[in-house]
């Protein structure tokens, strides 16, 4: 299996060499050279799996030349300790809860997992590796806490002081040990910038880095697996369903695409962005345009202006996108148009669709999770689908003071949340310039 770069100047890498250096050096996105195919027979007979085999099942396509599946296997069940539930709403449209989690966020899905594959990697071949990673909201918990105290790893995490919930931000900063949290005086696309700066710098080259964020491989395919596990709970042979993703920097939609490509029996996706409507926009038009600044939302960890995998996207469309945005060649726009459908819901949508399902159907929703219901109810105006799920990526108790605002009843803490605000804290700060980011790592990581 083998992996290319978006950008097609860096030479094709395997598996292992990708979860490594996380970003190609020609600063492109790493993507497998072919999509393997489950056949849909096969896919059925996981009905009864429980989530960890179906993890084992998916992930066994990838990791062949890695782990032997005895290892693959023991990892799965170690990752995927908790329950994933399918919530149903409405007639047959469903919530994909993935908030059940060590840091109550869908990204403990794909962050356990990476962190047991590079812990593997680390064990066979020594040396050390320095995570560096940009967060707007809970990227930076979820990797924070896979890799917490993992050996032979250190992490950097960078947020956006001002955009992120306190309980969002005292997730990364109560850990300590390996892990480094530091706020930037800036948006999340500049936290993002440091860190792809910081890859492609060759003052920095006596340093490892990879990354944790979705710019790294690691970070979709485990992302892919619950798209199945909602389908073979849910779905009768032969039909399809329609999967709605609230998207800001576009790992969890891509890795939905990747499921649809190895053989997901789903009709259409639904793209959701916030405010940030660049990507609507762009499958309207076919013309790609930054937003920059990114517009502060809501749902704070879609705050983003230039979805980092969205050379992905175009990739798997045919086209190229370099890291900048720029389109190099066009994908097949009517394709697009014809998988996906994208809109922009306001925070005043999301703040009503919050009332309207907990009044309507006692579900209670996180700004996320409504961005991403709002938009089903949209295309449901347009098409309406027999079976439907949303994908809910944030744990409600993330959010407190809007649910407390909005409904007047506070959300009922996780475990993983528990004690969390008595904990105290430990992070830097500092502006979004790179001169001033580059001297903190040569400081604190020598």
């Amino acid at each position: 299996m083998k992996f290319y770069s978006t950008n097609l100047k860096a030479p094709a890498v395997e598996l292992r060499t990708a979860l490594l250096v996380g970003q190609a050096p020609d600063k492109g996105l790493y993507m497998p050279a072919q999509i393997p195919v489950i056949p849909e027979e096969e896919i059925a007979g996981w009905q009864n799996q429980p989530y960890p085999e179906i993890a084992f099942r998916v992930m066994r396509h990838w990791t062949g030349e890695l782990l032997t599946d005895d290892e693959l296997l023991k990892i799965c069940y170690e990752c995927y300790d908790y329950p994933v539930p399918l919530e149903r709403v409405t007639g047959r449209w469903y919530l994909l809860r993935l908030d059940r989690g060590p840091t109550a966020s869908f990204k403990d899905f794909a962050a356990r997992m990476m962190a047991r594959l590079l812990r593997h990697i680390l064990q066979i071949e020594g040396g050390e590796l320095i995570i560096l990673t940009a967060t707007s909201g809970d990227t930076g918990s979820a990797v924070a806490s896979a890799f917490h105290n993992v050996d032979r790893i250190r992490m950097v995490v960078l947020f956006p002081i001002a955009e992120v919930s306190d309980r969002q931000r005292r997730q990364m900063t109560t850990l300590g040990g390996n892990v480094t949290t530091i706020g930037i005086d800036g948006k999340f696309d500049d936290c993002q910038a440091l860190v792809k700066q910081a890859f492609a710098d060759p003052g920095l080259k006596q340093f490892r880095f990879s990354s944790a964020n979705s710019i790294n491989i690691g970070r979709l395919l485990p992302q892919s697996v619950y798209y199945f596990y909602a389908y073979t709970r849910l779905a009768a042979r032969g039909e399809k369903m329609v999967v709605a993703v609230p998207s800001g920097n576009f790992g969890n939609m891509c890795a939905g695409m990747i499921a649809w490509r190895m053989g997901l029996p789903a009709e259409r996706f639904i793209i959701a962005t916030n405010e940030n409507d660049e990507f609507p926009r762009f499958l309207a038009t076919g013309r790609y345009q930054k937003i920059v600044p990114s517009r502060r939302c809501l749902s704070n960890a879609m705050n983003v202006g230039h979805p980092s995998n969205l050379p992905r996207l175009v990739a798997l469309y045919d086209g190229v996108m370099d890291e900048q945005g720029v389109i190099l060649k066009s994908p097949d726009l009517a394709a697009m148009q014809r998988d996906m459908f994208s809109l922009s819901i306001t925070d005043d949508e999301t703040r009503q669709t919050i009332v309207n399902a907990y009044k309507r159907y006692q579900t209670l929703l996180e700004p996320h999770g409504a961005v991403g219901w709002c938009a089903l109810e949209r295309y449901a105006e347009k098409s309406l689908p027999d079976l439907a799920v949303a994908i809910e990526t944030a744990h409600p108790a993330k959010f407190p003071d809007e649910i407390r605002s909005l409904l007047g009843i506070e959300p009922e803490l996780p475990a993983s949340l528990c004690g969390l605000d008595t904990k105290s804290e430990y992070y830097d700060t500092g502006p979004a310039d790179y001169r001033w980011f580059k001297d903190f790592l040569l400081h604190r990581l020598k």
